[in-house]
This record gives structure tokens, sequence and C-alpha cells, in this order.
């Protein structure tokens, strides 16, 4: 779906980019899963500098977040775009955060090594991956990134 205008090879390579922060923001929910499939660290390779940045200030997720928010998604000046994909990106990070509230209880509950809290972690590191690669695909491509219930949301939100 490509009718807010076209997109330029910089729209494409901004637009898939973006959705590194959502992978960032999921690797210690795929823990248990790296450790026992040691091949699927092969997508973190390359962004072991950019996660040690991350992880090791403290407040990065934060400014990232105002950062891109008021700099990118609110700037109208920006290709729609771009301004899509970023803002769906902040959406993916926004229900990791919740969902990451949600299952600290049901981790203080039933502990760490619960089988459900594991399948738990497992399946939304695969979910938020599996949501990431296709929307780096799609923008790479050029097309949106048609996510079911957070495109929605992104639309709703996103000034033209």
């Amino acid at each position: 779906m490509n009718w807010r205008g076209s997109t330029d090879t910089k729209d494409k390579i901004f637009g898939a980019l973006i959705y590194i922060l959502p992978l960032i923001y999921v690797l210690p929910y795929g823990m248990s899963l790296l450790t026992q499939f040691p091949i699927l660290g092969i997508i973190y390779v390359p962004l072991t500098p950019i996660i040690q940045i991350y992880y090791g200030f403290p407040l990065a997720g934060l400014i990232i977040f105002f950062v891109l928010f008021l700099a990118v998604v609110r700037n109208t000046q920006i290709s729609h775009f771009i301004r899509f994909n970023t803002l769906q990106a902040i959406l993916l990070d926004i229900l990791l955060i919740l969902v990451g509230l949600v299952l600290g209880f049901v981790t203080q509950a039933l502990g760490d090594q619960n089988l459900l809290v594991v399948t738990l972690n497992n399946t939304i590191f695969l979910g938020i991956l599996t949501a990431c690669f296709y929307g780096i695909i799609q923008s790479a491509r050029g097309q949106y990134a048609e996510l079911p219930i957070v495109s929605e949301a992104v639309y709703s939100q996103l000034p033209y």
C-alpha cells in the first residue's frame, strides 16, 4: 500500500532501520531461546555495538522515544512512510513495556524458570521478531507494513 506518495531509496532504508529499536528491546525476552538455539544469535551480531550503547546508558530508551516521537513522527516535513514506520516501531516498544509489566507479576508469582513464563517469553520474542522482520522487508520493498492492530493505531494517530 503506497498511496501516501512515492518512496525513494532513503525512505526505504530509514523505514527499515527503525525496526532495530524493537529488535533490541525484545532481546531480554528471548534469552532462554537464544541459549537453546545459539544460531538465532546471528540476528544480533551486527547489532552488538548498538545493543551495548542502548543497555549501557540507563535513559537511552526514554531519550530515543522522545527524539523519535517529537522529531520524526510529529514532523510533517518528513515523509509519511518514515513517520508511519517510526510510530509503528514505537508502538511495538510500548506494547513490549506493557507486556513486561504484566509478565513481571507473573514471573514473581511463578518464578523465572516456570514453563509458562519461559513459553510466554519465547512467544513474545518470536512475535516481535517476526513483526520486525516483516516491517524491515516491507519497508525495503517500499510498502507499508500492515500489522493488524498496531497499524490501525498508527493510522489513527499519525497526522497527514
